[in-house]
Order: C-alpha cells, then sequence, then structure tokens
C-alpha cells in the first residue's frame, strides 16, 4: 500500500520541522525521565496479528497507542485499548467544527456575497461605492465546476510548501470575482466614480487560529507558483503564476539541472508579500513543482482583482486598482442600498467535503468563526460556546475533547478516541449519515486516502478523516511523531458500518527522512484497513 501523507504539518518536513507543533510525551502522564509506553495488545486479544506486528515496530518502543472499534451506534465494543486517554488527535479534530457547521447552517446552506451600489446612480454612472460584502465563502467560485460541485485534487495546492506532489484545479481562482465584475455591467453600470471597497466586517480575524480566516477568501489567500524544468541543463526554468493581481508581482532565477539531479526550490517575500521570489533548481526530468506564497491582505487583494475585473467586464473605476481597502468609506449598513450583484455558492455539504477530504486547514478553522457570526458575534471565540452546545446536542462528552483551534493544530487540542467515536455515532442517527460518510477521505479511492491500499481487499470499505502532528528531534537528528491518527467507518458488508479510531502519540523515526514519517502514517492505514477485513 501507498502511504497517507501526514497533514498538520506548517513547515517542510524536509526542512527537519524547525516549528515544533506539539510534545511526544503521552498527553496526562507529566514530566518523566522515561515516559512508560502502553503495551502493545497481543494476538489473544483479539486483534488480528498483523495489528499487532504494526504496533510492535521499533518506531512505536516508547509510544501509546489508542484504539476503539465499536458496532453502529458506538454500541457493541469490538476493540478498545485506552478508549477514554487523551490523544493529540492532529486533523482528525476537524470532525468537530466541520459536524457543527453542517448541522447549525445546514448542508444545504449558500453563501451570498452581495455587491451594494452606494451613492448616486444616474444613467450608466455611479457617482459613489461598489461595497463588496464578504460573506465567509471558502472558495468564492474558486473551484467550482459547472455542475455546481466544489473541486479538489488529492494533495491540495494548500500543502504544496510542506510536500511534493500538490497539483492545482483548473478552475479559475477569480471565478467569483469575475461573475460580480459581470453582474454589475449587466445590472447596466459602465462607470464607478467613487471607489471599490471590500467589507470584510463579518468577523474579526484571530492571530489565534492558523492559518487564519478572513471574510474575504480568493485562493485560499495564496499565490500559487508553478515551475517547470526548461528545455535542458543550464537553461531557465519556466514559471507560472496565478492569480495575477497587482501589484503582486513574481520572478523567478530557478536553473535547470541535468535529469536525477536535485530538485530545491525557495521562495521568498518581502515584508508586504508583494514581491515574490523564486531561486534554486530543478531537475530536467522533474514534473512541474508547485509551491505558495501568502496574500499579505486579503481584502486589499480582492479589491485590485474586483477593480481590474470590472474594467474586463466594461465598467470603468476612476480610483486607483491597488492601495488599501479603503474601509473608512463603509456605511454604517445597507438598508435601502441596490444590490447590484451578488455571488452565491455551492451548498456547504461540498465545503464539508474539501476540508475532509483534503484536510483543508483554512476551511476548518472558518468555521469556527462561521459559527461565532451565527451567534451575532464578530469574534471568532464566540464560536467555541456554539460548537460546545452542539456537542451536548449530539451525545459527545465534551470533557474529553480540548480544542484551540478547527484544524486540530494547536499543541494543546486534546481528544480521546471515545470522544471521535462519539462523534462519528452521532451521524449515523441523522438522515444525512451516507453524505457525512462519504465526504470523507475513502480508503484507495480519494482525498488524503487515495493512494493507500488500492489493491487490498478493505479498498473503498474505509471512510475516515486522517490526522498528523510532527516535529523535529535535533537533539537525535531524528523526527518527533506527536501523533498519527485515523477515524471513521468500516464497511462491514450489509449496510453495517463500524466506527473506529486508531491512532499513536510519541512515534519517533529513526532518521530525519520525512519518509519514514510517511511510513508510520501509512501503518495506520493498514491498521484501518485490517479493521475493516477482520470478521
Amino acid at each position: 500500500m501507498n502511504p497517507i501523507l501526514p497533514v498538520a504539518l506548517r513547515r517542510r518536513v524536509a526542512g527537519c520541522c524547525a516549528a515544533l507543533l506539539l510534545v511526544a510525551l503521552a498527553p496526562g502522564t507529566g514530566a518523566r525521565a522515561e515516559p512508560s509506553p502502553s503495551p502493545a495488545p497481543s494476538a489473544e486479544d483479539g486483534l488480528d496479528p498483523r495489528i499487532t506486528e504494526i504496533m510492535r515496530g521499533p518506531e512505536y518502543r516508547h509510544a501509546q497507542w489508542g484504539l476503539l472499534q465499536t458496532g453502529p451506534g458506538g454500541g457493541r465494543v469490538v476493540h478498545d485499548l485506552f478508549p477514554g486517554q487523551f490523544f493529540i488527535p492532529g486533523s482528525t479534530a476537524k470532525l468537530f467544527p466541520v459536524s457543527a457547521t453542517w448541522q447549525v447552517l445546514g448542508p444545504d446552506h449558500r453563501f451570498t456575497t452581495p455587491l451594494y451600489a452606494v451613492g448616486r446612480r444616474t444613467g450608466s454612472t455611479l457617482a459613489g461605492d461598489l461595497d463588496l460584502v464578504a460573506q465567509g465563502d471558502l472558495t468564492l467560485g474558486g473551484r467550482t465546476r459547472p455542475d455546481g460541485t466544489v473541486a479538489y485534487t488529492d494533495l491540495d495546492h494548500t500543502y504544496a510548501n510542506d510536500f511534493p506532489g500538490a497539483t492545482l484545479t483548473p478552475e479559475n481562482p477569480l471565478a467569483g470575482i469575475e461573475e460580480l465584475a459581470r453582474q454589475v455591467r449587466g445590472a447596466g453600470i459602465t462607470r464607478v466614480e467613487g471607489d471599490v471597497v471590500v467589507d470584510s466586517r463579518l468577523f474579526a480575524p484571530d492571530p489565534e487560529l492558523d492559518p487564519v480566516p478572513t471574510p474575504l477568501i480568493v485562493n485560499d489567500n495564496l499565490v500559487d507558483l508553478l515551475t517547470t524544468p526548461g528545455d535542458r541543463a543550464g537553461a531557465d526554468a519556466r514559471l507560472d503564476w496565478r492569480p495575477k493581481v497587482a501589484p503582486y508581482e513574481v520572478t523567478s532565477t530557478v536553473k535547470t539541472v541535468a535529469a536525477g539531479e536535485p530538485t530545491d526550490i525557495t521562495v521568498t517575500a518581502d515584508a508586504g508579500g508583494t514581491r515574490i521570489r523564486l531561486s534554486g533548481t530543478i531537475a530536467a526530468d522533474a514534473r512541474p513543482l508547485l509551491r505558495t506564497s501568502p496574500i499579505a491582505d486579503p481584502a486589499a487583494f480582492g479589491r485590485t482583482a474586483l477593480i481590474k475585473a470590472l474594467g474586463r467586464a466594461g465598467v470603468e473605476v476612476g480610483a486607483a486598482a491597488t492601495g488599501p481597502n479603503p474601509v473608512a468609506r463603509l456605511p454604517r449598513d445597507y438598508a435601502g442600498r441596490p444590490r447590484v450583484a451578488a455571488y452565491t455558492s455551492p451548498p456547504y455539504e461540498q465545503y464539508a467535503k474539501l476540508i475532509l477530504k483534503v484536510s483543508h486547514n483554512l476551511g476548518a478553522n472558518l468555521d469556527v468563526c462561521l459559527l461565532a457570526v451565527t451567534a451575532g458575534s464578530r469574534q471568532c471565540t464566540a464560536g467555541f460556546p456554539v460548537l460546545a452546545a452542539f456537542l451536548d446536542r449530539a451525545g459527545v462528552d465534551r470533557e474529553q475533547v480540548a480544542l484551540m483551534d478547527g484544524r486540530g493544530g494547536n499543541p494543546a487540542d486534546r481528544v480521546t478516541p471515545r470522544a471521535l467515536v462519539q462523534m462519528l455515532a452521532y451521524w449515523q442517527g441523522t438522515p444525512d449519515a451516507r453524505r457525512f460518510r462519504e465526504a470523507l477521505p475513502i480508503l484507495g479511492v480519494d482525498g488524503l486516502l487515495a493512494l493507500n491500499c488500492r489493491d487490498c481487499p478493505a479498498r473503498g470499505k474505509v471512510f475516515a478523516k486522517t490526522g498528523a502532528a510532527v516535529g523535529g528531534d535535533l537533539l537525535n537528528d531524528r523526527l518527533s511523531v506527536g501523533a498519527i491518527t485515523i477515524a471513521g467507518y468500516l464497511d462491514k458488508g450489509g449496510g453495517r458500518f463500524d466506527l473506529f479510531y486508531a491512532g499513536v502519540t510519541g512515534a519517533m523515526t529513526a532518521t530525519a527522512d520525512p519518509e519514514e514519517v510517511v511510513g508510520i502514517a501509512d501503518d495506520l492505514a493498514r491498521i484501518a484497513a485490517y479493521l475493516q477485513e477482520s470478521p
């Protein structure tokens, strides 16, 4: 089986994991000179011997294993190993905010982003401003297919700086912006004498959430940088980037080197983030390599993108296209202001699928802010009481969940196997059970489980969210695996879906080679497969 990629790293593992996201010591044990590992279960415990063999591997000599498998609805316990102990969840934590947002907003909820004319209109001329009121639309049309579904790749562009192999979807990242501009022209406006302003008052960005959600999001607030080898060794590499919005400029000094030579590309940006430079090498036989650079000011970026799109649509704007977003011009509200355009998103279910399939960190954190908005607050932290109330209704023991974000990337995040299984069990009693299950990565089929178990009997029969949190160990020149986790549903046939969690905290690789972490992640995928295959 091919490995699943760990998804909680924020910096390249190949860069030696300079940012340690967590400690490897099992939570709740306190500081000890020699932490006590959990015993690996024996075959007599009823586990498939292939699972016990994995758990006895050298990487797990000082690790803590957790395991829970139950029948449908969280009923009869099939296997358990420390089900009530806290583990670092990694991205399995995303199951909580996505579930809450799905139920609070509804799976068919659509985000409608309006554009208002603020001023006096005379014929085709607006003596005033166009105000784009951001509504927390995760993709703003940038991933929407013609059939209304949201496109994703198995390794998303948001992970391009962490792992090789990330790819782009073909959709235009400015699609929603372009549609709004066309609607303005269709409304008969050809000249705007004032300005274009992005209204981002929906919620206040919270720097404690990383990545930080913003009310207006274009292309996941990233500039995509795609480098392709030149025709021969020594030639300049070819560069393409998107979305091309001023004042962002990208230059490259990347050179093509001989086939088989190292590919090593570095991305740097100036203090404002608008001058991006790529340097390094790419092998002549290498596939195109994707990197990203953050958009420093999403509102200003969106404003410029909209002004340029308006120009292409035949609408002249008097204000300069680049520069700060002029928020001082915003009105108190839009009562009585004509709405001249609006972009409507796909249903939230599609966004949930994107978040879960590719482990979309920005989207999971955004869910916390959207929950806060439902409570009438602009502070993202107000989303946690909404999440707590949902978990109470869903029958999840909140005392077995500790979250400081939506993505599962905060060092304080902790979850027990039992709480995750309770969350999964909740869905089996709802009309959306199948829709939610199929929004998860499917073993050997799609998302972050696409490359695993392509030829094994469990292919297509495990629906599960994966998670990881990995840091470096400079003392021993190895990698510290705070957690690799997986939780979801096992298709046991005949319409029966068992619930399961498997995870390990405190594993250690032998070297600093990131492929060894990928191997640990693959072990967890194999455990899930063996649980499904076992009678």
